[in-house]
């Protein structure tokens, strides 16, 4: 039985390899013949992507954790209106670098909100909405950074926060990976591209019964 189409996320710390692997998985569906979108949080639409400016560039300290926050569910809800429910609703899968979690790590944890809080805007903006399956790339901090730091993008706010801050962002999301197995997978980024590629491909092959392979 062929899979309902569904939403993949690859979450984690900065420079955890999220961008390639999203975009090698997204080329794994198009070569099975899947219809398949790439996207990314913050972003990911029009008017997401506007917001997403204004929370990754410039000074760390401009915004606090709770407008950090709002910020983010603004674009949230803007790419998932425009682009993540259009896309499952004409039965295409949808591959996100980034989604929910990344607030419950980067604002409720990491920045001392408290999940209750992220949770209550989340049940507002998102409602009941899950992804079929969120896979976390675990990597040491400083190793995320660095890496980080060397694609001088200019995206660089959250990193100007510094090690310790990213430290806190990296337990957080093991924390949150080891709160549902069902949903969750802890993905080890700290191997070579094709390492962390294989482990990827095993667990939304094994989640969703389908036969992906690396081109």
């Amino acid at each position: 039985m062929k899979a309902s189409a569904d939403m993949i996320v690859i979450d984690g710390v900065d420079g955890a390899g999220k961008g390639v692997q999203s975009r090698l998985l997204h080329q794994a569906f198009q070569d099975a013949g899947h219809t398949c979108i790439l996207t990314r949080e913050p972003g990911g639409s029009p008017a997401a992507e506007e917001i997403r400016e204004l929370l990754v560039c410039g000074d760390p300290d401009k915004w606090d954790s709770l407008t950090e926050l709002l910020l983010m569910y603004a674009a949230r809800r803007a790419h998932l209106r425009d682009t993540v429910w259009p896309a499952l609703q004409r039965g295409s899968w949808v591959i996100s670098d980034r989604f929910a979690d990344s607030s419950r790590a980067f604002q409720g944890i990491a920045g001392d909100l408290g999940l209750d809080t992220v949770e209550r805007i989340h049940r507002i903006t998102v409602g009941d909405f899950r992804p079929g399956l969120v896979l976390i790339l675990d990597i040491d901090e400083s190793v995320a950074l660095a890496r980080a730091a060397a694609r001088g993008e200019g995206e660089d706010r959250f990193e100007k926060k510094g090690a310790e801050y990213h430290r806190r962002v990296r337990e957080a999301f093991r924390q949150i990976a080891a709160s549902d197995p069902d949903q969750y997978r802890l993905i080890d980024a700290s191997g070579d591209i094709k390492t962390v590629r294989r482990q990827i491909f095993e667990a939304v092959n094994r989640r969703f019964g389908l036969q992906l392979e690396p081109r």
